[in-house]
């Protein structure tokens, strides 16, 4: 077992969650913006799912109010949204660890709509809901690359040795 102040793949844990805000905040064309998945919150579940006791909800909650600010947005309902999404994927990781890939990939649909429904939710309030229902894509856009996205950060997961403190696994 690891001792618990080991911070053993740190920096590329850092660096896919500064990959995927800069992947959220390019510009994209009107046509295609709706296409973008929500890569944030992807990173987010696949951190949850490897190494939840490193990633938690105080770290969605981080990388939220950084969308927030990025955006422009109300502070606070990406953090909210984020918080949340990491929170039930890391009280369910062994159970979605363990599906075959079509049923993480419905799993992470169905968190991404959340995450989305949040967001959406908050707006609502604010008076500024969605125009169209296109705002609802990118939880299909994830879903669908997500078992490519699984496959290339296991693999970053496994070069840069990114383990979990609290099991050294």
């Amino acid at each position: 077992m690891m001792p618990y102040t080991t911070r053993t793949g740190t920096g590329a844990v850092v660096a896919s969650f500064g990959l995927a805000i800069v992947l959220a905040i390019i510009p994209l064309p009107e046509w295609l913006r709706y296409l973008r998945p929500e890569w944030v919150t992807l990173m987010v579940i696949f951190w949850s799912l490897a190494v939840p006791g490193r990633i938690n909800v105080g770290t969605g909650w981080i990388l939220g109010l950084i969308i927030d600010i990025l955006y422009g947005t109300l502070i606070g309902q990406h953090a909210l949204a984020l918080a949340v999404v990491s929170f039930i994927t890391a009280r369910l990781h062994q159970q979605i660890r363990i599906y075959p890939m079509w049923q993480q990939a419905l799993s992470v649909f169905t968190l991404v709509a959340l995450n989305q429904l949040l967001v959406v939710w908050v707006k609502g309030i604010a008076g500024q809901p969605p125009k169209t229902w296109f705002y609802w894509v990118p939880s299909l856009t994830s879903a669908l690359i997500w078992p490519w996205l699984y496959i290339f950060m296991r693999e970053i997961q496994r070069r840069y040795k990114v383990m979990d403190e609290r099991t050294g696994a």
